[in-house]
């Protein structure tokens, strides 16, 4: 039994040096679930660039068992495949990013195990999540909200003749009429209507992405990447666009008039799917959510395009896995508790968003998600995997250690999947005693609107706010690429009352800036201020 911290963190140590040799072999002949085989013919997979490979899928159909000894009648033939993950590298039991190939190694578009056809997969592994299916229920939850969520089956993987258990075959995100659904972007669209879509961005580590991050004029430390067109592949002028979209939304965002119908952030934004990018990452609990792996994308305008969050990726860090970031705890709001994008303060500031929230709150707890249709689904899933995922943990022994960075350790797979079931329930219900006090407006001081004048200005700068009761007060000054450059006020308590002040600026160096007041620890109101 590993106990203490110290043998939790020393678990993982033991894990790390366990050559593979040594963990159990399975004699694997047949399974309920669908068999990929894949032989590299000597050839080492590795991270970084792929190598060529031969895949063989048998899957007999539902309720037929499939048989080592069975021909391949899903797919047979070439792959490239490598290496994927950044942190997670790091366990024996490995995740891939694959395509499929005709003979001649060009891209071949099939259809996977009845999942739409394309090129660009991935086998996820499953190692220090036990229960193995939290990256499956997140996405089927939110595909239940309506929106695109990648699809995904159940299988066990046999490597260069060797069992490696349990995987996950999902959908990599992509622009697809079958995936993420918006006009492709070619190399001479670079005008008009053409111009104004479709590009996906996201939000996420350096790890294979060759250094292209690239930040807003407002900055804030939200720095995107290129996901489509890729950075090598996308050309000046959309660059051009995609910038000037996100700089138009931010400075809309920042104004006084932010939660103007027409004018406001909504003239940009797509709000629904934030909406439901918020329910989905409250849930779960995500601890990497809102600013790792969080992609965004956009259309032309012709059909509608505005900024769409999504679709939701890698949750396997989530409902209550976690030791940090206060993920295991039920109670607790994650967005503010992650390192999350300055763009949710401002938008939770505008009382139609919050109300959206609400609404859609209470009507999907409802229909869609109920506590019984949730734990339906996770009852469905690890019933799947009654067979499969003894011989998993027969291949990774790994149930009597407690695996960085999960908090808790359960030594059966009955056991896991009981915790994420009590763990799910206690955080709907937090949720339902929670969501709508957090969300109101007026759980805070009403008229926090501070007023700045002169703007721009040489030297002095005055400012005036009202409290209607006692608050604890922050005025912070940031520059537009998200460095703190002064607390005017740093938390100190001011008693109910209107208060005029003035800061003496003349070191200041002349440029624009962003000025942020804060309640309680909570952001109430962004300003731009130009100083001369």
């Amino acid at each position: 039994m590993i106990g203490t911290v110290k043998n939790k963190y020393l678990s993982i140590v033991l894990i790390l040096l366990l050559p593979l040799s040594l963990l159990s072999q399975v004699e694997f002949t047949s399974s309920n679930l669908p068999i990929i085989v894949i032989e590299t013919d000597t050839l080492e997979i590795v991270d970084e660039y792929r190598i060529v490979a031969q895949m063989g899928i048998i899957s007999n159909g539902d309720n037929v068992r499939n048989h080592m000894d069975d021909s391949y009648n899903n797919y047979s033939g070439n792959i490239s495949i490598e290496f994927r993950g950044s942190t997670s590298q790091v366990f024996p039991k490995k995740s891939y990013g694959f395509e499929t190939q005709d003979a001649d190694g060009n891209n071949l578009n099939v259809s996977l195990l009845d999942l739409p056809e394309e090129n660009d997969w991935v086998l996820y592994a499953p190692f220090i999540d036990k229960s193995l299916i939290r990256n499956i229920l997140s996405y089927q939850l939110a595909g239940e909200l309506g929106n695109y969520a990648p699809r995904t089956k159940l299988c066990e993987l046999v490597l260069n003749g060797e069992y490696r258990g349990v995987y996950v075959l999902i959908e990599k995100i992509k622009r697809d009429k079958n995936r993420v659904d918006i006009a492709k972007l070619k190399p001479d669209e670079i005008s008009g209507d053409d111009l104004t879509g479709g590009y996906i961005l996201k939000m996420d580590k350096l790890t294979g992405n060759s250094g292209s991050y690239w930040s807003t004029s407002l900055g804030g430390g939200i720095y995107f990447q290129y996901e489509y067109p890729k950075y090598d592949e996308i050309l000046p002028q959309q660059q051009d666009y995609i910038l000037n979209y996100l700089n138009n939304f931010e400075q809309a965002l920042v104004s006084d008039q932010f939660a103007d119908p027409e004018n406001g952030y909504r003239k940009y934004l797509d709000e629904s799917s934030f909406v439901d990018f918020f329910i989905i990452n409250e849930i779960s609990k995500n601890v990497d959510g809102y600013f790792l792996s969080t992609f965004l994308f956009k259309d032309k305008e012709s059909r509608g395009g505005k900024l769409t969050i999504g679709p939701v990726w890698d949750f396997n860090l989530a409902f209550g896995i976690a030791d940090f970031r206060e993920g295991y705890k039920t109670d607790g709001f994650q967005v503010r508790i992650n390192p999350s994008p300055w763009w949710w303060d401002r938008l939770f500031q505008d009382p139609k968003f919050v109300s959206e929230i609400r609404s859609r709150w209470s009507h999907i707890r409802s229909t869609h998600f109920t506590n019984e249709v949730i734990l339906e689904n996770i009852d469905s899933l690890s019933l799947l995997l009654e067979e499969s995922q003894q011989r998993n943990f027969e291949r990774w022994d790994i149930l009597d250690y407690q695996i960085w960075p999960t908090y808790y350790l359960c030594k059966s797979f009955e056991d896991e999947i009981d915790r994420l079931k009590s763990w799910t329930t206690e955080r709907l219900r937090w949720l339902d005693q929670n969501l709508e006090s957090w969300t109101r407006i007026e759980t805070i001081s009403t008229n926090l609107e501070i007023r700045i004048y002169p703007n721009p200005f040489k030297e002095n700068l005055y400012y005036e706010f009202s409290l209607n009761r006692h608050e604890n007060v922050s005025l912070i000054l940031y520059d537009l690429n998200g460095r703190e450059i002064s607390r005017i006020i740093d938390d100190i308590p001011y008693a109910a009352g209107t208060y005029t002040k003035e800061w003496n600026a003349s070191e200041l160096p002349g440029a624009i800036y962003l000025l942020v007041m804060k309640i309680n620890g909570e952001t109430v109101s962004i300003k731009k201020i130009v100083k001369l």
